[in-house]
């Protein structure tokens, strides 16, 4: 079994801190460190149960001040699940995938409990939003950290949002309720791959925020490369074809193509006030 300062290293590259004894071999820690997303699947459900008993897990996780503005919504009709993989057939791997989960912020409850117990909702602004996204993300992260400890893979489905409207529709989805994102559940089909994370000295600060350089992060881009390298560069036909192409590369071509731009919009229609 790979040891779990194995396993921060190769992903991190620069942890260069000792591991106590009294965590150095726990298991839960080894997998958390160790995991990796799954995109192919086997072709047969989970169990009964399965799914029922991961998301009672993932609900068990914090919720902010709570309120627990999170639901998790089991997509299982054949017709909305085919419109669903209409819609993100630009992710191919999501057709084969057993199992989707659609992971709900819901602001809604929190205004129903206001009008049944007679007081008025003062909070009518951005925050509002934004509790109710974050408590989906902690439940998100805490179904994907169930699932693997279960032996099962998952990949989470952000691009569901750029198509926000008409899935709300599909999933009958009242004002303040949105999704947040999508997971994939299912048994996988093969090995995952460990995907290598910026350098601990990037993402971890100690009082004040310290910057990042690019020479740090064009060195992780040539260590993830080294790693697992990507198997095709985005947008030739727009950006051409890098010399050297790495997460940097990568992740400044994907985002300089408007994407979601309609989203805000959406989330106003839902009645939210983002003021």
């Amino acid at each position: 079994m790979t040891a779990l300062k194995d396993l921060l290293d190769l992903r991190f590259g620069d942890a260069a801190f000792a591991i106590p004894d009294a965590l150095a071999d726990n298991d839960a820690l080894r997998t958390i460190a160790g995991r990796g997303v799954v995109r192919r699947f086997k072709p047969e459900p989970l169990a009964p149960g399965v799914l029922e008993t991961l998301t009672a897990v993932a609900l068990s996780s914090p919720s902010k001040s709570d309120l627990q503005q999170r639901d998790i919504l089991i997509v299982e009709d054949a017709g909305i699940r085919s419109r669903i993989n209409d819609l993100l057939k630009d992710q191919d791997w999501i057709a084969g995938c057993p199992h989707i989960l659609v992971f709900l912020g819901n602001n809604r409850r929190q205004r129903q409990v206001h009008h049944w117990r007679g007081h008025a909702f003062a909070n009518d602004h951005l925050d509002a939003f934004f509790n109710a996204s974050v408590d989906a993300a902690i439940a998100l992260s805490a179904f994907v950290v169930a699932a693997e400890a279960a032996g099962l893979g998952c990949c989470p489905i952000s691009v569901i949002r750029n198509h926000a409207e008409e899935v709300s529709g599909l999933l009958g989805l009242p004002d303040h309720v949105f999704p947040v994102a999508g997971l994939g559940v299912g048994i996988p089909a093969g090995a995952h791959f460990v995907s290598a994370r910026l350098p601990l000295g990037l993402t971890v600060h100690r009082d004040r925020y310290t910057e990042a350089t690019e020479d740090a992060v064009s060195g992780y881009d040539k260590r993830r490369n080294t790693i697992f390298p990507y198997r095709a560069q985005r947008n030739i036909a727009r950006f051409g074809m890098a010399e050297t192409y790495g997460w940097s590369e990568e992740k400044a071509r994907h985002y300089a193509v408007p994407e979601r731009a309609d989203f805000g919009a959406y989330v106003r229609r839902r009645g939210f006030n983002l003021e």
